[in-house]
């Protein structure tokens, strides 16, 4: 049973543990903010500058605290992280900077977090908060090493100015991928994008209301209904804006999250984006060789082949599902490991910010009833060690 009397380990500053730290402060439970950047909410202060959340405010607030009046319904990159900073100061939160956590292994007191610089932390109960985007999905290519031009992946990615007048490879048509190839075209590069299999397209609003709140809102309803629904939003959009530009996957869009917006779409149709399907053979001094026999020239290529769930300092304590994520008992707690949680670990077309909001106060209510069963054992000890021994 986890010792009360060390703090719980909150690791890393974003939404998740920010609002881990929060509703811990609530209840008055004692905590460590553990942030590998130099200021709390360093992801998001190092995402591209041209950024806007697709998922509307009044589903994308952590607990406790709304956005300040005026703000849009789909706010801004540095819109959100003042919002962070707001909220960190609201519910006076420390956030303990330049803390990298290399290591989360069990102790005798519960938890310790080995940092980079080899010190430890103890803790009763740990919260992974790291979310995906710390660890960027960077696929091995054959010829990288030969080829000339720039490769980064879309997490390195800041702005359009470098690239303008350039050929440009953007891999992937996820939303960073759509918004990125997007954002190049209208600057002046000439841009391709590569799909591999398909994307599916999805407007951001319908009637002026967030496609994320009708999504909320279908997924309480059967399987057959939701696609249903599914259907008649594709056969509005393809009257109102034509067939799709892109080929469709074979999964539905209730599997997968969607490209939300057509911002791409709409470049493609312009033909400021050119559209290759396939895969990457290989790399040239010069270009790409494509899965169809193709070969094309580009000065750089931007790989928004998405990330993968930042867990390396748990090692091999906790079972992986197919996507990567820990498994859970439930949302958030680990199946393999007492006192171990995970808040920003979920993912779906509701967004990462509503689930956020969620989960945050149902892992400090588990914490709260861990700490009250060991109190009462604590007590039970207690009172058993004061009884007369009988001889």
């Amino acid at each position: 049973m986890p010792d009360p009397a060390y703090p719980v380990l909150v690791i890393g500053a974003g939404p998740a543990g920010l609002a881990t730290a929060a509703c811990l402060t609530r209840r008055g439970i004692d905590h460590r903010l553990l942030e590998r950047g130099a200021t709390l909410g360093h992801t998001w202060a190092n995402l591209y500058d041209s950024l806007v959340l697709h998922t509307g405010r009044h589903m994308s607030t952590l607990p406790g605290r709304r956005y300040p009046r005026g703000t849009p319904l789909f706010p801004t990159r540095e819109q959100f992280l003042q919002y962070l900073h707001d909220y960190a100061a609201s519910f006076a939160l420390r956030v303990e900077t330049g803390l990298d956590v290399q290591e989360l292994r069990r102790s005798r007191f519960g938890w310790a977090a080995t940092l980079a610089d080899g010190a430890r932390i103890e803790g009763s109960s740990a919260v992974v908060c790291t979310g995906i985007v710390a660890n960027p999905r960077v696929p091995t290519i054959d010829g990288r090493a030969r080829y000339r031009g720039d490769v980064l992946h879309s997490v390195d990615y800041r702005r359009p100015d470098r690239f303008v007048g350039r050929r440009v490879l953007v891999v992937g048509v996820g939303n960073s991928g759509g918004e990125i190839g997007s954002e190049l075209a209208r600057a002046g590069a000439l841009v391709t994008v590569l799909v591999r299999s398909g994307a599916h397209v999805v407007p951001r609003e319908i009637a002026g209301i967030p496609i994320q709140y009708l999504s909320s809102g279908v997924r309480k309803f059967p399987r057959t209904v939701q696609e249903a629904v599914v259907r008649a939003v594709a056969r509005l959009t393809e009257r109102r804006r034509g067939p799709p530009v892109l080929p469709r996957p074979a999964h539905s869009p209730l599997d997968a999250i969607p490209v939300i917006g057509f911002h791409l779409v709409d470049a493609i149709r312009a033909g400021a984006v050119s559209v290759q399907q396939g895969e990457i053979t290989s790399l040239t001094s010069d270009g790409a060789v494509f899965s169809d026999g193709s070969t094309r020239p580009f000065d750089a290529i931007i790989l928004a082949t998405g990330y993968a769930p930042a867990l390396g300092m748990l090692g091999t304590l906790v079972e992986r599902d197919a996507r990567g994520f820990a498994l859970r008992r439930d949302r958030v707690t680990s199946a393999d490991q007492s006192g171990l949680y995970f808040v920003g670990h979920n993912y779906d077309a509701t967004g990462g910010l509503a689930n956020i909001r969620r989960d945050a106060p149902m892992v400090v209510d588990h914490i709260v009833e861990c700490r009250a069963v060991a109190a009462r054992l604590a007590r039970n000890r207690a009172r058993l060690a004061s009884l007369p021994v009988v001889r």
